[in-house]
């Protein structure tokens, strides 16, 4: 079998997801056709060639229903021979379809073909292609009588039975922002984000990075989860999980243009980074972000590396506890977790994420001279995927 490449890959600078944000005024087809046009233009690929697109995206209802790939890929103006189909696996989607793009041309079946994503949780709230709202009827009931939960209060078990404090939680993610805010002033994200015009303005910059972000005005903050009947069933949580110490909600678009090393080099393209090995599982839908942990472990083993081997992790900051529940199951080095600031700063466009912290990935291994870059993502109903790339 061949292997898997990546050639390149964008991202939208982020909005905030609701009214009045950058990206908010941006029908979310066109969103992720602009980005689409911009990979394609800035590669001189032709886009008869493209033989797929895979879109992630999670909530499929409203303006982002009815195949938001094929869509978007007419939106774009590619040809009608370019098929397009879009997944859903929750915060993971994009990494999913990043997962079937390059597994597709590792087994023949494609030479060319693009992994994406979208969300414009502005105009299509999160929760909204929920058909049935309470989780907790029907066939689900019988295996957890007691009910799921929602994700903020698996944040909170997570910081309980972590022994992760409020001021932990909130240090982690100033220093979010705080990489996030250094990397942007030195160019670090140039690279990967391509320009949207919205109503004449153009707009390149993270709208949910704040640089002025400290510990103490995370303090402030108040808790975003209590539930005084859950404090019944879940004594243990302490309520530390807050709007500062979450991701925030996001509108973005992102695309990696994906090609067998053959078609690369008949292209006379140089690929970037390529694919080393994959992993997906699932774990407890309770603690349902903790599958970031034994995706890596799954992953490591498959591909016969240690964590010491990787040069950089990117760990989905969901929620704060997420990431360092992760990197002390792992005992992995701090300075090399989400060493560009993560989804706490950045935003985290559900659908969009996966190819973002692909994106974020790839050129921090480039800018450090690494060889191994990680990358998982914790997703709703309990699983993880989990992905190492090895820059060439």
């Amino acid at each position: 079998m061949g292997s898997a490449v990546i050639v390149d890959i964008v991202r939208t600078a982020s909005g905030k997801g609701k009214p009045g944000g950058a990206l908010s005024a941006v029908h979310p087809v066109i969103l992720l056709a602009d980005t689409l046009r911009a990979l394609l233009a800035r590669n001189d690929v032709d886009p008869v060639l493209v033989d797929d697109v895979i879109a992630g995206c999670v909530s499929q209802a409203g303006e982002q229903t009815l195949n938001i790939a094929r869509n978007a890929i007419l939106a774009a103006g590619l040809p009608e021979s370019v098929p397009g189909t879009t997944v859903d696996r929750q915060c993971g989607s994009s990494q999913q379809a990043v997962h079937f793009a390059a597994q597709g041309v590792i087994a023949g079946a494609y030479d060319v073909v693009i992994a994406c994503g979208v969300e414009s949780m502005s105009r299509v709230p999160m929760g909204y292609s929920s058909v049935d709202q309470d989780p907790n009827r029907g066939p689900l009931s019988a295996r957890y009588p007691e009910g799921l939960i929602g994700q903020g209060i698996s944040a909170e078990l997570i910081a309980a039975r972590w022994k992760f404090d409020r001021e932990t939680l909130d240090e982690y993610s100033a220093r979010s922002h705080q990489r996030a805010a250094a990397t942007a002033a030195a160019g670090g994200f140039d690279n990967e984000i391509v320009s949207i015009t919205v109503d004449g303005q153009v707009h390149s910059t993270d709208q949910t990075l704040r640089a002025s972000t400290t510990v103490e005005g995370l303090s402030g903050l108040k808790p975003s989860f209590v539930d005084e009947a859950l404090q019944q069933r879940f004594p243990e949580i302490s309520w530390s999980i807050t709007p500062g110490n979450s991701s925030p909600l996001t509108d973005a678009a992102a695309a990696v243009l994906i090609m067998s090393e053959q078609k690369a080099s008949e292209l006379g393209l140089t690929p970037r980074a390529r694919f080393f090995d994959f992993a997906v599982t699932g774990s407890d839908p309770l603690l349902m972000l903790t599958g970031v942990i034994p995706a890596t472990h799954k992953v490591l083993s498959r591909a016969r590396l240690s964590i010491d081997d990787i040069d950089a992790y990117e760990v989905n900051e969901a929620f704060a506890p997420v990431p360092l529940a992760w990197q002390h199951d792992l005992q992995a080095d701090p300075d090399k977790l989400n060493p560009r600031g993560g989804a706490i700063a950045l935003g985290h466009a559900l659908g969009a994420s996966g190819v973002r912290l692909l994106a974020t990935l790839v050129n921090q291994l480039e800018a450090t001279g690494g060889r191994y870059g990680l990358q998982t993502m914790c997703e709703g109903g309990g699983m993880a995927n989990a992905t190492i790339i090895e820059r060439l």
